[in-house]
């Protein structure tokens, strides 16, 4: 190991969220914010941070996630949006663990962020 620190991910299960969480948002699932690693709590922390911000804020079209494997992809988005649009955890929980999960469930995104929602 000489040293070198290697980040060991814990695979976890995907909660189910019904339609009315998708619709009017949930904290099922959501990490407690002591238990994120810092990376996700910065604002410019990675590329799942900036995913969130971009679709939070203005909108993604494009969308195309690449899963980890045995994720089955709409049951992860349907949990990432009951998540999102929960009111309940401070906007920074919320926005890190939601980053955080996605790293999870997805090796990568390709999207094209909205100039502007319609």
């Amino acid at each position: 190991m000489g040293g070198r620190y290697e980040r060991k991910e814990i695979r976890m299960n995907i909660p189910e969220v019904t339609n009315a969480d998708v619709a009017f948002g949930t904290t099922i699932g959501l990490p407690d914010y002591d238990a994120i690693p810092d990376e996700f709590k910065n604002r410019y922390g990675n590329k799942w941070v900036q995913l969130f911000n971009d679709w939070f804020f203005c909108g993604l079209k494009k969308l195309e996630f690449i899963p980890k494997e045995n994720v089955d992809v709409n049951k992860a988005i349907r949990h990432i949006k009951a998540l999102m649009c929960s009111f309940s955890p401070s906007h920074e929980h919320k926005t890190a663990g939601v980053a955080y999960l996605m790293s999870q469930y997805f090796e990568d995104v390709k999207y094209e962020k909205c100039d502007k929602i319609n």
